[in-house]
């Protein structure tokens, strides 16, 4: 699988046979994330709206948003409530954005509904106020120096302007014309100079802002809710389950194939044998009911076994295995069949041919051919036993459940124990075939190995 692409039918085989791991990881992340939820309280955000009227750009609503939660709205904010964190905790409290309509939305979150509600009010209150004092909207007459303070000077003086002409002697003396000629330049200037301001200055024509009503209680808390982190660990740790499954399955670098294994043992492959798939033995206890029941006790990045034939065929492989392994190395008498400790079908395999052995061990054709001889080796400290009478080793081993190093090792043990590795056979677990078939191979079937009568001939 490590030089394959993942597919849909891996992800669904992994589904398949690890559903109960997998829900059992997705359950504890549910539990880790309700118990982040306990650590971190409640908290309920409310939101008030800020109407701003006239013309205004974007980017001035922006920078009206970022007064809204600027250091002197917040600390002022926070002096009216009495909070004990002061500006520092409010500020990480509020938040403020531009909506459509020259709206402002002001957002305070906090511990309880009422609170949160109180904190955006206030908020709201304290913007609108700061933001009368910068254009000059006040209400204080000594601070009015904005665009309205100077359009009332203008009426004033306009007034005074109309008073002195009316006061004027009406066209009796040169003077006199001349001074009310001036006054109506004047009158005329002063109003050329107030639209001239208009048009330079929109702001002077956009109105108050206007808190467009108190803000609404929360009924509900803020994300991310009790709920909302529950959901989350589960889909984080179902996610990290199936990514880590298909990690380790591309990273696993164990040869699959008959001739990768037999490339790694620098030894010809001499066939593929069956062997009925069972549950190992290591699962039977009670100590092994967690496995069983979380699957772990089976592999599911290999496929499901295929349904093999019947008892017939399965024995026919074995018995060609035995007519290469004779037609190669006809001079054999004595073979050791090394199989690595806990590979449990290698093991029934290596026994199946060794039993084969000794049934055709009474035939006369039999006599003068190889011997096998079960040996186990542990695959981290591989230790063949040394040469005596035997003429050579005979691999059998499992498919995609040791890796190239751990094969080489193997061939080291081998070749330091003074024996060479005279084939190597590969066994699979297949599903049996439910029909009871003969015990005896059909009379066309290949005869393979024969045996002599000799005692200790499978050890």
């Amino acid at each position: 699988m490590s030089e394959d692409t993942i597919r849909l039918v891996t992800i669904g085989r992994m589904l398949q046979r690890r559903w109960r791991l997998l829900a059992v990881l997705t359950a504890v992340g549910a539990l880790v994330g309700y118990g982040v939820s306990a650590l971190f309280p409640p908290r309920y955000t409310a939101t008030a709206s800020v109407l701003l009227p006239g013309q205004w750009e974007e980017r001035e609503l922006l920078t009206q948003a970022y007064l809204a939660t600027s250091s002197t709205v917040v600390d002022r904010t926070a002096a009216t409530l009495r909070w004990a964190g002061g500006g520092g905790e409010v500020r990480d409290r509020v938040s403020a954005k531009v909506a459509d309509g020259n709206v402002i939305r002001i957002s305070g979150t906090a511990e309880s509904p009422e609170r949160a509600q109180q904190l955006t009010d206030r908020l709201a209150q304290q913007f609108v106020t700061f933001a009368a004092r910068v254009t000059g909207d006040g209400t204080d007459p000594k601070a009015a120096t904005g665009p309205e303070a100077l359009r009332e000077r203008v009426e004033q003086t306009h007034r005074r302007i109309t008073e002195l002409a009316q006061a004027a002697d009406p066209g009796r003396t040169v003077e006199s014309v001349q001074a009310r000629t001036s006054l109506e330049k004047l009158r005329t200037a002063l109003e050329t100079a107030v639209k001239k301001l208009d048009e330079a200055d929109p702001a002077t024509h956009k109105a108050g802002m206007v808190v467009m009503g108190p803000a609404a209680r929360p009924a509900s808390a803020a994300p991310p809710t009790t709920g909302h982190l529950v959901a989350g660990g589960a889909a984080l740790a179902f996610l990290l389950a199936v990514v880590g499954h298909l990690t380790a399955a591309r990273a696993n670098r164990r040869p699959r194939t008959g001739a990768d294994i037999a490339a790694a043992l620098g030894s010809p492959l001499l066939g593929t044998v069956d062997v009925p798939a069972e549950r190992p033995a290591a699962g039977r206890g009670p100590a092994g009911w967690p496995r069983r029941f979380l699957g772990l006790d089976t592999r599911w990045d290999v496929p499901t076994p295929l349904a093999s034939g019947d008892e017939t065929s399965r024995r026919v492989r074995y018995r060609r295995v035995c007519a290469r392994l004779r037609s190669q190395h006809p001079s054999a008498r004595r073979l050791l069949a090394v199989v690595p400790a806990g590979d449990e079908v290698a093991r029934r395999a290596a026994e199946r041919l060794a039993a084969e052995t000794r049934g055709d061990a009474a035939t006369p054709a039999g006599r003068g051919h190889p011997v096998l001889r079960v040996v186990d080796v542990a695959m981290a400290q591989p230790m063949v036993p040394d040469r005596d009478a035997e003429s050579g080793v005979l691999v059998v081993i499992s498919a995609g459940c040791w890796t190239a190093g751990e094969l080489a090792g193997v061939a080291g043990a081998c070749a330091d124990g003074g024996h060479e590795i005279v084939g190597v056979v590969v066994a699979g677990a297949v599903r049996s075939h439910p029909t009871p078939t003969p015990e005896r191979p059909a009379e066309n079937a290949t005869l393979a190995l024969a045996v002599p009568g000799q005692a200790g001939g499978a050890e």
